[in-house]
């Protein structure tokens, strides 16, 4: 068989394509930490409440969905500041502003309600998207910690 100049072109053709298609699927295969989470208490480590991460305006922001126990159903965030002061800690935006930077997401801060303390934030998803590492963080990373989340499927 004999290879000409125009059958050049249609192979090469055919490759981009195929390479562009294998690209765009790692791209939509890549997790986002939009979903339900489950947290864990830092001293108990056992299970807390969720919080629902969504994406706004190509940030991503997460608020508190449900507790566990049943006595924070009804707390309010008295120690926080600002717009947030004295609102119901369910439904309470406590993940703000978080934007992909490589394979991270940051640029946002956290709050924890118990203290009404506002942190920097850092977010690393793992195990396929399945758990995040969330770490809260005063001036550099070095100086705060890591909570680890759980994904829950999201019940149609």
């Amino acid at each position: 068989m004999l290879f000409t100049f125009h059958n050049l072109r249609h192979i090469s053709f055919g490759l981009t394509v195929i390479f562009l298609t294998a690209v765009l699927r790692l791209a939509a295969a890549e997790p986002s930490p939009a979903g339900l989470w489950k947290t864990f208490d830092d001293h108990t480590h056992k299970a807390r409440g969720t919080v629902r991460i969504y994406e706004e305006n190509g940030a991503f922001f997460g608020k508190i969905e449900s507790s566990f126990k049943p006595e924070e159903l009804n707390e309010r965030c008295f120690k926080c500041t600002s717009e947030r002061k004295d609102l119901p800690i369910m439904g309470l935006v406590i993940l703000r502003d978080m934007r992909k930077n490589g394979s991270e997401y940051d640029g946002g801060d956290i709050l924890d309600p118990e203290t009404g303390s506002v942190y920097k934030c850092r977010l690393t998803l793992g195990h396929g998207g399945e758990e995040m590492q969330v770490r809260g963080y005063l001036g550099l990373s070095i100086f705060g910690r890591t909570q680890t989340w759980v994904r829950i499927p999201d019940n149609p």
